[in-house]
């Protein structure tokens, strides 16, 4: 056992949280998030340290569209659909001439349109084309997807529109990319777009090493990934192998969460990095990646009718609440998810972001309904 997983190992239980409270407090979080943006999209993070809120950020204002839709049905708070109505008017809006999402937060200074936000976008657009079928919803998501189609290389890899804010070209987590594009795929019955997102997964395991771990799938440092980036790329072949009807995928996605899940501590935490042996390579937990392995753990139990997943699941999702701060008289702070735990670890030190927020209310939904 290396240094790392000694500190991670005979960890005791998170203690117990009622997981609708954490719920809605993530969600009135959420509220403020958006509200503190004034422009209908959401506040990338809150940086507890300097106690400032970071600008609207378009990338996961998209996929926090669908949550307040779920919430909304959840909660019968409808409140919640109307904020996802306005963050998807928004997106509209602020869509680039050539169909892309630009990168970044909307106070950066460079303006460029990128692959992996367009593609977190198209999930919001899907989502209130359904709830709405307002035409200006279902254009923004078509043009979008064209763009993604255009700029996909013949290996179906994303090469070309890399974010400028991040240090990789290639990324093997762009198949949470092909996701969107299958799914969108599927409601429009475009089989060229589901075939991109084939063509997309497909590549991304030509990356795969023989016990399944991914190369080039990591916002910094590909030799110890997230578990953000890891949950990114094993949900978009686990999704786009079920759209699709590709078993090789599906397998992949759960040997992959298999794993990761052999890395999970006794109190429900993940280390924040993986190496290629799958084990500890950080002393901190990414919170997020705790909160979208949930959900992926919760799909697979879905899928298989093995209860064993939820195991998994639901100690992820008890630590989450664990760390979760109701009581803290700082806005920003109460009810938010921190990027890492501690807070000081290397994953948005000191910060709470708005996606932290919405994996983990999706992983609750999930628990709580069962829902997708």
């Amino acid at each position: 056992m290396n240094v790392v997983a000694k500190l991670f190992s005979g960890r005791a239980a998170a203690p117990a949280v009622d997981p609708l409270r954490g719920l809605q407090a993530a969600a009135d979080w959420l509220v403020r998030a958006q509200d503190v943006a004034g422009s209908g999209g959401v506040s990338a993070y809150y940086d507890a340290a300097k106690r400032t809120w970071a600008g609207a950020y378009p990338e996961t204002t998209g996929y926090i569209i669908p949550t307040f839709f779920r919430y909304a049905a959840f909660s019968g708070q409808d409140e919640y659909r109307k904020r996802a109505i306005r963050m998807a008017e928004w997106e509209s809006d602020i869509q680039l001439p050539d169909g892309g999402v630009r990168a970044g937060t909307m106070d950066a200074t460079q303006i460029a349109p990128t692959i992996f936000n367009t593609g977190q976008v198209l999930f919001g657009w899907l989502a209130a084309w359904q709830q709405t079928q307002d035409e200006r919803f279902r254009t923004s998501m078509v043009r979008a997807a064209d763009w993604l189609l255009a700029a996909q290389d013949a290996d179906g890899a994303w090469r070309r529109f890399g974010s400028p804010f991040a240090n990789h070209s290639v990324n093997t987590y762009n198949t949470r990319v092909a996701f969107g594009l299958a799914a969108v795929g599927r409601e429009l019955g475009r089989q060229d777009y589901i075939d991109a997102a084939v063509h997309n997964v497909a590549w991304a395991l030509t990356q795969a090493r023989a016990n399944g771990w991914l190369e080039n799938n990591d916002l910094e440092d590909n030799r110890r990934p997230l578990t953000h980036t890891i949950a990114y790329a094993t949900r978009g072949m686990l999704e786009v192998g079920l759209i699709a009807g590709n078993t090789q995928f599906t397998d992949m996605a759960m040997r992959i969460a298999k794993s990761v899940a052999g890395a999970q501590r006794g109190d429900g935490a993940l280390p924040g990095r993986l190496d290629a042996n799958w084990r500890a390579a950080a002393r901190w937990t990414c919170v997020t990646g705790n909160a979208q392995m949930a959900i992926i753990w919760q799909r697979l139990n879905q899928i298989t009718s093995d209860a064993s997943w939820t195991v998994w699941a639901e100690r992820a999702n008890r630590f989450n609440l664990s760390v979760q701060d109701f009581d803290s008289q700082d806005s920003g702070v109460c009810g938010g998810i921190p990027g890492s735990h501690p807070r000081k670890g290397d994953y948005m030190r000191h910060r709470y972001p708005n996606w932290a927020a919405k994996f983990f209310m999706d992983a609750l939904m999930l628990q709580l309904r069962g829902g997708v």
